[in-house]
């Protein structure tokens, strides 16, 4: 049985490389060797039109909705703070379709900081746009750029209780945080001074959100129970034994294959299937084909945006949604 697949969100950014700047599908290291160290097959998933959510929830065992800039406040009914994030419409629209087809599918997922926010906005709940203003300190957040360690208390009766204890040591940096909690999810962890830091989906097979970095730290465990509780695609059946008289019938079949006559596209002419195979398969020429217009729009979606690098071909995304319906 192979490892299973495991989906994390990525983000379309400006990157540079060599002598090349481009719009790049971009992710922090560390969630794919998070991934890879707990026994899974990391993938990293760019935010795609929305035609394409089913068939990634699909193919993959499990999802990651990571972290990155603050969800657009729009989604929750609130006017933006002035310390909130740019809102990226393109991620949350992909992220909010994901989560939702994931709980649908009862997919396990692990949501991580933002994606806890990504969680928590999809079930209709609200957030904290800028937790100093609540608690009237940095604490969540002393610096800027650098990750810092603080406790936190489990509910031991929780799925995350069970895999981490009743406290722990985590690596975090967020100035936002949980308000009003989304509908069918429980608080299953806090800090002292009563800040959201996870929260579970009930009845759901693996579904947790948490307000940290696993990703950055050494302890792997959540990683692992996320990668136990995703069920891997259905290896093949093994081949059967083929008996002599299978092997003659074999012969047979391929023979008169061979003399089948398929129509020629375009004519009135046929050709053999072997012929056929060659047409079919073969010639650049041939490959060159105009994209049908969903199809060019959907590329043109992931080109585009508000601001496409080099010349994207995309119509912009809206700026603002006017409500998590719209998404």
């Amino acid at each position: 049985m192979g490892r299973p697949i495991i989906g994390i969100t990525g983000e379309l950014e400006a990157a540079r490389w060599r002598n090349w700047i481009r719009e790049a599908v971009l992710s922090p290291v560390s969630y794919t060797r998070a991934v890879e160290r707990a026994g899974g097959t990391p993938v990293i998933l760019p935010p795609v039109p929305s035609s394409s959510v089913p068939s990634l929830v699909a193919k993959i065992d499990a999802l990651v909705v990571a972290g990155g800039r603050d969800v657009d406040p729009s989604l929750y009914n609130q006017a933006p703070h002035d310390q909130t994030d740019a809102p990226d419409h393109r991620r949350d629209r992909f992220e909010i379709l994901m989560i939702r087809a994931a709980i649908e599918a009862d997919l396990p997922f692990l949501a991580i900081c933002r994606g806890m926010h990504i969680l928590n906005v999809a079930r209709g709940g609200t957030l904290i746009q800028h937790l100093p203003d609540r608690l009237g300190s940095e604490s969540h957040k002393p610096d800027p750029v650098k990750m810092t360690i603080h406790d936190v208390e489990i509910s031991a009766a929780s799925n995350l209780g069970r895999v981490l204890g009743a406290t722990a040591q985590v690596p975090a940096a967020h100035h936002q945080g949980i308000d009003r909690i989304g509908s069918g999810l429980l608080t299953v962890a806090w800090t002292p001074d009563q800040v959201v830091e996870a929260v579970e989906l009930q009845g759901h097979k693996f579904g947790i959100g948490v307000q940290w970095h696993p990703e950055e730290g050494d302890d792997t465990r959540i990683f692992e129970a996320l990668v136990a509780a995703a069920e891997p695609a259905t290896a093949p059946a093994p081949a059967a034994e083929v008996t002599g008289r299978s092997k003659r019938n074999s012969k047979r079949h391929a023979t008169r294959s061979l003399r089948q006559r398929w129509p020629h596209p375009g004519s009135g002419s046929f050709f053999s299937s072997a012929q056929a195979s060659a047409y079919w398969t073969g010639g650049a020429a041939r490959a060159r084909v105009a994209l049908p217009a969903a199809a060019a729009q959907n590329r043109g979606d992931l080109l585009g945006g508000p601001a496409p690098v080099r010349g994207g071909v995309g119509p912009a995304v809206p700026q603002r949604f006017r409500s998590l319906d719209q998404v």
